[in-house]
């Protein structure tokens, strides 16, 4: 008779202890007027059903971003514009949110997860935030919905810690799979070489004056699960011809789904899986630590939106159980 090695044992012990972490703003942080577009609601739906349908899912409410955080990426002036509320009424506008206390402690907030998510993926090989991917938001402006820009704070706070112990580079792709073009972190890293923006979105939405990401894949109005995810296949692979990334964002829209009332493209929730496993997957494969924010998503109905993101995380909880198992086999051998 055999007995299971002290390494198989730990690992097994590890897996039916050990939590997933993920990060959440506030959800009662901000407060909009009676029929505001913006289906805030769904932020608490999703922490709900985590909380209750997860139980492998620790979650964790986020410390806000700092000042000095938020200014790796963001201007000063436009900073304070946010903390007092004096931005330009065209700004506040492009941005789709009254101003208020709750809409300035949600957005750091969310800053705030997206850093934890990326600090504890770098170690614990996948994390998330409940919310973030506010790609739309540029270095001096906000837009769509978008406050600060979640994903490039946390990248530049990512390379200069790194930088704390090693001169080497510090490479992140960002690969933003909303529906709606990333313009925001496109603008922000393109002229940075240590940083790849991937954004597949629909060829005619919003935002309608496109900036030119690393690679660019535009889709056509009523893109199906096949072709989709073809072109998510040879797009991950142009970049990794191009690009040796240590770190991954991935950017897990539920708008590209063929009930969203902002996609325009036609996605299964099937597809949309699939998607998220072929993200996961290429990740794991190159052995990339993976933080990802759950961006868009604007259901006609919010359960469904809801359903989306809950099958991102049971994908990605699928894929950190592999990542484990791997780190505790090459630790073992």
């Amino acid at each position: 008779m055999s007995f299971p090695s002290w390494a198989t044992l730990v690992k097994s012990l590890f897996l039916l202890v050990y939590f997933v972490k993920i990060f959440f703003a506030g959800t009662q942080l901000q407060t909009l007027p009676l029929g505001h577009r913006f289906p805030m609601s769904k932020y608490e739906l999703l922490k709900t059903r985590v909380s209750q349908e997860m139980a492998f899912m620790d979650l964790i409410e986020s410390k806000p971003a700092t000042e000095g955080e938020l200014a790796l990426v963001h201007s000063p002036s436009y900073i304070d514009q946010v903390f007092s509320g004096t931005l330009p009424e065209a700004v506040q506008k492009a941005i789709g949110f009254p101003w208020s206390l709750g809409m300035v402690d949600r957005a750091r907030c969310s800053a705030g997860a997206t850093i934890q998510a990326a600090r504890q993926a770098l170690h614990e090989g996948i994390s998330a935030n409940l919310a973030g991917g506010t790609h739309h938001a540029y270095a001096d402006q906000g837009g769509g919905f978008c406050v600060f820009n979640d994903v490039a704070v946390a990248t530049r706070l990512l390379q200069v810690e790194h930088h704390r112990s090693s001169a080497e580079p510090f490479n992140v792709a960002i690969v933003d799979l909303d529906v709606h073009q990333g313009n925001g972190s496109a603008r922000i890293f393109r002229e940075d070489e240590t940083v790849f923006t991937l954004s597949l979105h629909g060829a005619k939405n919003f935002p309608f004056e496109k900036e030119c990401s690393d690679l660019d894949v535009e889709l056509p109005d009523g893109t199906q699960d096949e072709a989709y995810l073809s072109a998510l296949a040879q797009a991950l692979q142009a970049m990794s011809s191009r690009f040796k990334p240590n770190f991954v964002f991935y950017l897990a829209g539920a708008d590209p789904y063929k009930g969203d009332r902002l996609g325009r493209l036609s996605l299964s929730m099937d597809g949309l899986r699939s998607r998220d496993e072929a993200v996961f997957l290429w990740a794991r494969e190159q052995g990339l630590p993976l933080a990802f924010v759950m961006a868009g998503g604007y259901g006609h109905d919010m359960q469904e939106t809801a359903q989306i993101q809950m099958n991102t995380f049971a994908s990605a909880y699928a894929s950190w159980l592999l990542w484990q198992s791997q780190r505790f086999s090459h630790e073992a051998n």
